[in-house]
């Protein structure tokens, strides 16, 4: 199952973080502050595979990747493999650059709603639900577009003619 996905820059700041399991706010950014701690003690030339046993419970592992300014973190346990874990952040940050053309730390700050949809047809509840991010970009345009529906409806002009008799 996967725990949670937290996406940060390299200062360490959280743009998006996804827990699975119930973590209080306090616990949350506790994790992410030791989270990055490991991450800005490791040298390039590591694995991007991490045992996190003393954060997460015993059988926790993590994988990260960056890219540019951007850490992207996938916390998990033994039932999930490494390197589909790795695959699957792949298909996020692809999914990610096809919905915003060249992703970058600002799409995430300012289209968070648009990132949690698309992390969410990804995976829900620490299930992995999709792995193609051509299925997920339709699923995100189709989510959007009866948004947009939606909002139009909203915004029907009143009609004031009437009014008076």
């Amino acid at each position: 199952m996967i725990k949670g996905v937290i996406l940060m820059n390299d200062k360490g700041k959280p743009r998006l973080a996804k827990f699975y399991d119930y973590h209080p706010a306090e616990k949350q950014q506790e994790l992410i502050r030791r989270l990055y701690g490991v991450l800005s003690s490791r040298a390039e030339n590591v694995s991007n595979f991490v045992k996190v046993d003393s954060l997460f419970g015993p059988d926790a592992r993590l994988v990260y990747k960056t890219y540019a300014t951007l850490h992207i973190l996938f916390i998990f346990d033994s039932s999930e493999n490494e390197l589909a874990m790795l695959d699957l952040m792949q298909v996020f940050v692809e999914t990610m650059d096809k919905c915003f053309s060249n992703v970058r730390e600002l799409d995430i700050v300012f289209n968070f709603n648009k990132v949690h949809a698309i992390l969410d047809e990804i995976i829900l509840g620490g299930q992995v639900l999709e792995t193609s991010s051509s299925e997920v970009v339709k699923a995100v345009e189709e989510i959007y577009k009866m948004e947009r529906a939606a909002n139009s409806i909203m915004a029907v002009p009143s009609i004031t003619s009437w009014q008076g008799r």
